[in-house]
């Protein structure tokens, strides 16, 4: 039997089967959950941060006599599409919740948007300093604009920044969905939920993890390859990890971290201007100023023409 005649026999029965899930957790239809399809969301998210770049990710540069007019009308419909993801997104964590009695998941969808709205020009501020950063930080940088346009630390950041706010106001699923599309783009994994203040550089960027509960103060640099992660995972009577706590750790102002290098725990703070050096492991704080690295290495190198050392 070739593809053709089993798909002729069996392909109804096969879809049947796969169509009787009623209670499936991966299932999205109009009459279910009526969730936003991940690129949808990628492309709302795109749209906001074209307008806090504008002409920069695009195909060619804006007509600056008609900026005002393409923002309004960029932002209108942005901000039309993320309220009706949002609603969509709040109602299916009601039916996840078994919540009954609240009833106002347009009304926290609308609000939830009209506090990004009003967050822009703070965001927009916020990464005007990330890229003078990166600018001040990187010998390899010529313009702010290369940074803008090539940069992923800035991309990273800028899609967190656009996430953390619709984080803070409780919006389920989207700011997550967000952040998983910078972290595809760029190697850089930043929860929404991270608190990062101004001034923030990530050098090279691959492989930066940073946890949900992290809190990150002003002109902070990190290399490639570091994890500001947990330590543990706490547990309730019944096995599963307690969700709502810290767990990942605080780093102060004016702190550098090299690359390779892990910072665990919800109580473990990195003061203010200390250097962590690269590879380091760290599970406990460092006072303000400090310097952290590993014992150097002692390589050993053979020369082709020397006999090989006795091991």
């Amino acid at each position: 039997m070739n593809l053709t005649e089993w798909m002729d026999n069996a392909l109804p029965d096969l879809v049947a089967r796969l169509n009787q899930c009623s209670h499936c957790q991966a299932i999205n239809t109009e009459k279910r959950f009526n969730l936003a399809g991940q690129k949808a969301i990628h492309a709302v998210v795109d749209q906001f941060v074209a307008t806090l770049f504008p002409g920069c990710h695009g195909l060619e540069p804006l007509m600056e006599r008609r900026l005002d007019m393409q923002l309004n009308v960029q932002l209108r419909s942005a901000a039309a599409t993320l309220a009706e993801q949002a609603e969509h997104a709040f109602r299916y964590q009601c039916e996840f919740d078994k919540c009954t009695d609240c009833g106002n998941c347009r009304e926290k969808a609308d609000a939830s948007v009209i506090a990004l709205m009003g967050a822009l020009p703070a965001v927009r501020e916020l990464l005007t300093h990330d890229i003078q950063a990166a600018y001040d930080g990187d010998p390899a940088a010529r313009s702010t604009m290369e940074i803008v346009m090539s940069y992923p630390g800035i991309q990273a950041i800028a899609i967190q920044r656009i996430a953390h706010v619709l984080y803070r106001h409780e919006v389920p699923l989207i700011p997550r969905v967000m952040s998983e599309l910078a972290h595809s783009r760029t190697g850089i994994d930043i929860h929404p939920g991270a608190a990062i203040g101004g001034g923030f550089f990530i050098d090279h960027g691959t492989g930066v993890v940073i946890g949900e509960t992290c809190v990150i103060g002003q002109n902070v640099k990190l290399y490639q390859g570091v994890t500001l992660g947990a330590l543990s995972f706490p547990k309730d009577t019944n096995g599963n990890p307690i969700k709502g706590i810290k767990r990942h750790p605080e780093v102060q102002d004016n702190v550098t971290i090299y690359a390779g290098a892990t910072i665990l725990g919800g109580e473990t703070v990195v003061g203010k201007g200390a250097v962590i050096g690269g590879n380091v492991w760290l599970t406990h704080s460092v006072p303000p100023g400090a310097t952290v690295y590993n014992a150097q290495p002692k390589p050993k190198i053979h020369m082709a023409n020397e006999e090989a050392p006795a091991s």
